[in-house]
Order: structure tokens, then C-alpha cells, then sequence
């Protein structure tokens, strides 16, 4: 006996709609599995995981929070990933729209005032885009492969943040700690619920972009171009759309929005810079992404899920007592069990018996 994959002459809608929740719950299998191995009540573990962190109103908004940096992201990437653009360095740019929406309350923090919170935003997309103009730069200037210069540029930025609030950025008051000063509040980004919770606009700004970039995707045609030209190359250029153009603008897109949650992510929840603003959103967003089909819709409610894995680790390490890296471990297991349940998509599983094989032998 043996296991044979065809592949499927056109594919399939229903494994297209039924592979997220398949990979959930293989998800959720195997972190059960995992839990036993460790020792753990796989129900009580899954409980903490994914369950406790919703039964109290601050985690609610504790997952808005984490939730809003993600969905950012991963919009932004769909639009990559859709034009065939393997944008793998978000994270870098999410650090540089940290960066550069940071020099006005950072460099000059005398300026407060209403105008302060959107020039902030403003130079945080400018910074995400400059950043990710680089990849696309070397991508059709030089036929660079993009994966590897946006994966190297991530390291380059975490540097460069680690080096300005050690040095020039440093709070001369902070007891010489690796940050700059304490944001005015006039750079806070406001809460969205000011009596209840600490939810900040990033979560509705994550929002808005979605169903903008749904619209375009869906309705535009730049959104039409990006799905021609991500399928087949060859066809778009036939229909006249330039490769080297969208490359740039699904870069920007991308790297905008990036910059968009990272600023977002330091003036609502962090208030000021430090060597870390990212616990690997950038990262975490590929995920996120594909987990919601690359659909800006699917990836409101992926993000949310992803959103509730960094609670849930976070709660099971309390709780249980389990490592940092044992509860992060779900993540790579959900983009593992996408990958694979995706196959369903374009093949089909046979299983060949041996009195079949036999039969096809001697006939």
C-alpha cells in the first residue's frame, strides 16, 4: 500500500474554505499533545491558552491591542504576496515607521498640540515606505532576490533603534536606561474606550485599512493589476501593466502600513522608545496573512486569533508554569498546519492498495 498526491485539475473551493479551521484544529491536536508530553492537563492547558484570556474586560482589551499591530502588518503584506512579492522584512519597517514617527516628540518635544498625533502617523508610514523601498529598489534595479535584502534589513533596524536610544536619543533623566523620553501627550494615541480600558485608535485605524485595501484589491485596477501580474507575469505584461511599478507599490503599501502599526504600537501602548518595540509582529503578520487567505477581511479575524495566541502564552506561562518558547511554539505550529492543510487545495490524497498495484501490474 502506498499514498500517492495528484494534483487536482482546477482547485478546490471547499478545502479553500474549510483549510483554516483544519489547521486549528490540528493546532489544537498538537499543542494537546504537546501540553501531555510537558506534563500539563492538556484540557486545562488549552483552557488557559485560549479561553482564560477572554473571561476578563482588560483582556479584551489587551487583545485589541496586540491584535491591531498584526492586522496592520499583514494587510499590507497581502498586497505583497498577492503581486508575487515575497516582502519577508515587515518587521524592519515596522521599526523604522517606530523610529521616524518618534523624532517629533522625541527631538522636539516642545511641540504639543492637536496637529502633533498626525504628523506622527504621516512619518511613520513615510519611514515604513523609505524603508521598504529598498528591496523593491534592489529588486528592479538589480534583480535582487527580495526575500533575503528585506529579511537582512530587519537586523539593520533593530540595530539602528538599539544604537539611537543607547546613544543620541537617550533620555539624559532615565538613569541611564536604553530609552528616549517619556512621550507628551499630545503624541499618545487617545483610547478608544477612555473609562474602561487601555485600547488605543490603532485598532480602528487596522480596521479602516483593511476595508481600504479590500476595496482596492476588490473594486480598483491597481487591485486587478496586483492579482494579474501575482498570477502570471507573462499575461500582464501582455495586458500592458508594468512588473517593476507594482513591485514598487505593493512594497509601499506594505511598508506604509507596517509604519503605520509601528507608530501606532509605540505612541498608544508603549509611550516612548526602547531597544525592543516588537515582540515579532512583523514575523507573527505572515502568518496572520495567510491564515486569512490574504483576504484583508479573513485577516481581521486571523489577527485576532494570533492576537490570542500571545495572550494565551503569556497566560499559560502564569498559570502553568511553562517556558516563553513553549508557548510561542503554537504560532509555528498554525503556519505549519496552514501550509499543510493548503495542499488539500491543489492536490488530492489516494491510498493505492496492494492487490490494486498488482491488478495495474499484470494488465
Amino acid at each position: 500500500m502506498r499514498i500517492e498526491i495528484i494534483r487536482r485539475p482546477q482547485h478546490s473551493a471547499l478545502f479553500s474554505a474549510l483549510s483554516p479551521f483544519i489547521a486549528l484544529l490540528l493546532t489544537l491536536l498538537a499543542g494537546a499533545v504537546l501540553f501531555a508530553i510537558l506534563g500539563k492537563n492538556p484540557v486545562a492547558a488549552l483552557y488557559s491558552y485560549f479561553v482564560e484570556p477572554l473571561t476578563e474586560i482588560w483582556s479584551i482589551h489587551e487583545l485589541l491591542i496586540k491584535a491591531a499591530p498584526l492586522i496592520l502588518i499583514a494587510v499590507g503584506l497581502s498586497v505583497c504576496f498577492l503581486s508575487n512579492n515575497w516582502n519577508i522584512g515587515a518587521e524592519g519597517q515596522f521599526i523604522a515607521g517606530g523610529v521616524a514617527g518618534s523624532i517629533l516628540p522625541v527631538v522636539f518635544p516642545d511641540f504639543q498640540g492637536w496637529y502633533v498625533l498626525p504628523v506622527m502617523l504621516v512619518l511613520g508610514m513615510a519611514g515604513g515606505m523609505a524603508y521598504a523601498a529598498i528591496p523593491a529598489l534592489l529588486k528592479t534595479r538589480f534583480n535582487t532576490n527580495e526575500i533575503l535584502t528585506s529579511l537582512m534589513l530587519v537586523y539593520v533596524a533593530q540595530l539602528f533603534l538599539d544604537w539611537l536610544v543607547r546613544g543620541p536619543w537617550r533620555n539624559p533623566q532615565g538613569y541611564n536606561f536604553p530609552e528616549t523620553i517619556q512621550f507628551n501627550s499630545s503624541a499618545i494615541l487617545p483610547e478608544i474606550w477612555t473609562a474602561s480600558g487601555r485600547a488605543h485608535w490603532g485598532f480602528v485605524l487596522a480596521l479602516l485599512a483593511a476595508l481600504l485595501v479590500w476595496f482596492m484589491l476588490s473594486r480598483m485596477l491597481s487591485g486587478y493589476e496586483i492579482k494579474v501580474l501575482g498570477r502570471s507575469a507573462r499575461a500582464g505584461r501582455f495586458a500592458g501593466f508594468s512588473a517593476g511599478r507594482l513591485t514598487f507599490f505593493a512594497f509601499l503599501i506594505s511598508g506604509a502600513l507596517a509604519g503605520l502599526a509601528g507608530i501606532s504600537e509605540v505612541s498608544g501602548a508603549v509611550g516612548q522608545l526602547r531597544p525592543s518595540i516588537s515582540p515579532g509582529y512583523g514575523f507573527t503578520a505572515i502568518i496572520v496573512a495567510f491564515l486569512g487567505r490574504l483576504n484583508p477581511l479573513g485577516i481581521i479575524a486571523a489577527g485576532l486569533v494570533l492576537a490570542l495566541t500571545y495572550l494565551g502564552g503569556e497566560a499559560a506561562q502564569i498559570s502553568l508554569g511553562i517556558s516563553e518558547k513553549s508557548a510561542r511554539i503554537f504560532q509555528g505550529m498554525v503556519l505549519f498546519f496552514i501550509l499543510a492543510s493548503d495542499t488539500l487545495i491543489y492536490y488530492r490524497i489516494r491510498i493505492v492498495s496492494r492487490s490494486v498495484e498488482t491488478a495495474a501490474k499484470g494488465a
